[in-house]
């Protein structure tokens, strides 16, 4: 792939490619360092399509998917990094998948919550980030529970434990951290959904501006620039998705 001038005008309009960075999911960001600076694969995927453009990069660093989300769809980012899903769909076209990741529940160990199909019962109130993917999933599949909503992911096992619910939805690698945090509880055994992380950009720029961030994703996938920062970032438990 090379930069033409027909991409660097539909996919960084304003001479630079502002790019929204998710801190909600550690997976793709987080900030390391006395810097503070964002890093991860969302934040390198980013600066290599910069550099593929030729242009600058600008990234907003957020707190939550939702947010992320909204900047993209009201085109005050250019790109952005996201869990595939219908809803999001509506004003933000998708690359494939760059990477697949696990959506888990964690539970009091003493919970009587043994597997995930305990979990969709009256009386039940599960806790998830505000507009993440697990959320907009949930929202769909669960019938009987009650969802909570907490403000960002990372802060979805305080609220779980300050109001005493009986789940916590979200990320495998983010309620492993907080177990350390927070050592009485457990993860279910196996995960509630796979979590399809791409790249989108708003559907107002165009079939082709979206055939050219897709061609990157599968480029990066097929390089091994994904599987590369992965681990240059130590982590664990996502893989790189399969070629679409």
């Amino acid at each position: 792939m090379t930069s033409n001038t027909a991409a660097r005008a539909s996919l960084a309009p304003k001479g630079l490619l502002r790019a929204t960075i998710n801190l909600g999911n550690p997976i793709l960001a987080s900030l390391r360092g006395e810097s503070k600076e964002p890093v991860g694969v969302s934040v390198d995927l980013a600066k290599e399509l910069a550099k593929r453009l030729g242009v600058p990069i600008e990234l907003i660093v957020l707190d939550a998917a939702g947010k992320a989300v909204e900047a993209v769809k009201s085109e005050q980012a250019d790109i952005g990094f996201f869990a595939i899903d219908p809803l999001r769909g509506e004003g933000i076209a998708f690359t494939a998948a760059y990477v697949l990741i696990e959506g888990f529940y964690l539970v009091p160990k003493d919970s009587l919550i043994t597997a995930n199909a305990h979990v969709d019962r009256a009386g039940n109130r599960v806790a998830v980030g505000k507009g993440s993917a697990y959320d907009l999933f949930l929202s769909r599949e669960l019938k009987a529970a009650q969802i909570v909503r907490a403000p960002t992911s990372p802060t979805v096992v305080d609220t779980f434990v300050a109001q005493k619910l009986e789940v916590a939805a979200g990320v495998k690698q983010q309620l492993e951290a907080d177990l350390r945090r927070f050592p009485g509880h457990r993860l279910l055994p196996s995960r509630f959904m796979e979590i399809q992380q791409a790249m989108g950009l708003p559907k107002t720029r165009g079939d082709a501006a979206h055939a050219y961030l897709s061609r990157f994703v599968e480029d990066m996938k097929a390089n091994g620039f994904v599987a590369e920062a992965l681990n240059r970032h130590s982590i664990q438990g996502a893989s790189v998705a399969p070629a679409a």
